[in-house]
């Protein structure tokens, strides 16, 4: 069976990364229902240029559909059943929840949702047909896959340790307000920076690396936030944004209105970084979202991710000390012939996740410095993963929609998924009220 996409609204470049791919599943005409403007064309470029390549071009149809009655006119006629929506946060849930109602399968973007009051829309929108997933393109990283693989075994990580120099499970990640997308400067709408559309930083990429610490501590029966989550500490903090490089970001001489009341001196104090302390399931996790204004030359974002067992210790990072590849190590408590031969039975295992794997013998280096690390000089192991299947961040999209199209096509799918989902954003939500005390 074919299954025909809509686009909503596409006010991010997420939108077009969906479609970087043509499926087997997928009739190439895709329906796209928009306010006009920037955004829009900005995503029409994008996917002409996937149309347009050389290797492995798409064929997509795009049959435009223009007006701020947007979703009324989606919604009296529908043309396909699976919505992708990704864009302006603020009325991202309810667009979904109304989606939902009228039988469409839902694909959407982070966030979905930017304050507690909209927790009521969340559980009925995962909770029944038709389906609603989120965009969670990190689980997709092969090192961060095979990270998580050897954390399930026993002999290769161990439980989880519990000890007071730091968290079990620890993400870091960095990125830029202004960067290249597709090989251009990636331009923000104006409303980007209004934290009353967008949100604030701690519901944004932290979703992210809330969803990969659930996915670490093996939430595969579900999690539930009252049951499993104990929040224990949440705070954010700006980053400032003057006016000239707000121009490069946005095209834009002066602050948008929505924007003003978080301007001190002239300058956009863009409240976007945050930090989340708590519990899960008694494993302690943290997670650190920070935002640069610009990548540095030879730079790149950057992201950080160390969980800490008996057994062992297993790093995925990815900057300045990796020159900007992805890199996966393990650092057992004991390394000896016998670790070897488990972590090698370990790999042995995981072939069909990340075929060709191998491994070689490191060390921490004396200049690496994370708020949670392995102890300088402390020997152990690195992954070996073939490049071909570091395939980056803007290829996950369609492996992401592919995953959604197994589950819409088998008419349902696992419970933990949804319960994850609610748990995750309940938390977010959680965790941003209590920033604000």
């Amino acid at each position: 069976m074919k299954h025909s996409l809509i686009v909503v609204n596409p006010g991010h470049f997420h939108a077009a990364l969906t479609l970087r791919e043509r499926h087997p599943l997928l009739s190439n005409d895709v329906s796209v229902y928009a306010e006009d403007g920037p955004e829009l064309e900005k995503f029409l470029e994008i996917v002409g240029s996937f149309n347009r390549r050389s290797a492995n071009p798409t064929a997509w149809n795009l049959n435009v559909y223009r007006g701020s009655d947007y979703l009324e006119a989606l919604l009296r006629d529908p043309p396909g059943d699976i919505a992708i929506l990704a864009g302006k946060n603020d009325s991202k849930l309810s667009s979904m929840s109304r989606l939902h109602q009228a039988g469409i399968h839902v694909l959407g973007d982070k966030t979905w949702l930017i304050d507690s009051s909209e927790l009521d829309l969340l559980k009925p929108l995962t909770s029944s047909a038709p389906l609603a997933m989120d965009i969670m393109t990190e689980r997709f990283e092969i090192a961060t896959r095979l990270q998580q693989g050897l954390a399930q075994q026993p002999e290769v990580f161990g439980a989880f340790r519990d000890s007071s120099d730091g968290p079990s499970v620890y993400f870091r990640s960095v990125h830029h307000l202004f960067k290249e997308v597709n090989g251009a400067p990636l331009v923000r709408p104006p409303w980007y920076f209004d934290t009353a559309v967008q949100g604030e930083g701690i519901t944004d990429v932290s979703t992210h690396l809330a969803d990969l610490a659930q996915w670490m501590i093996g939430c595969e029966e579900g999690a539930d936030y009252a049951r499993d989550i104990v929040l224990t500490s949440a705070r954010q903090w700006p980053t400032a944004i003057p006016i000239e490089i707000f121009s490069r970001i946005t095209g834009m001489n002066s602050y948008p209105k929505g924007a003003k009341r978080h301007v001190q001196a002239g300058v956009l104090e863009y409240p976007c970084n945050a930090r989340i302390d708590y519990r899960l399931r008694g494993v302690p996790v943290a997670l650190d979202i920070i935002w640069d204004l610009a990548i540095p030359v030879g730079g790149g974002d950057t992201h950080y991710g160390i969980v800490r067992g008996e057994r062992a210790d297993i790093i995925v990072d990815q900057g300045p000390d990796t020159g900007f590849e992805t890199r996966l190590r393990i650092f057992p408590v004991e390394s000896d012939a016998r670790y070897e031969h488990v972590l090698s039975d370990a790999l042995r295992a995981n072939q069909e996740t990340c075929p060709g794997s191998a491994y070689r013998a490191c060390a921490i280096g004396a200049e690496e410095s994370h708020p949670v690390a392995v102890p300088a000089g402390r020997t152990g192991y690195e992954i070996i993963i073939p490049a071909a299947l570091h395939q980056g961040h803007e290829a996950r999209f369609a492996q992401v929609l592919n995953e959604f199209l197994v589950y819409v096509d088998a008419g349902s799918w696992p419970q933990h998924v949804s319960q994850e989902l609610v748990a995750k954003y309940t938390l977010l939500a959680k965790a941003r009220e209590l920033s604000q005390r």
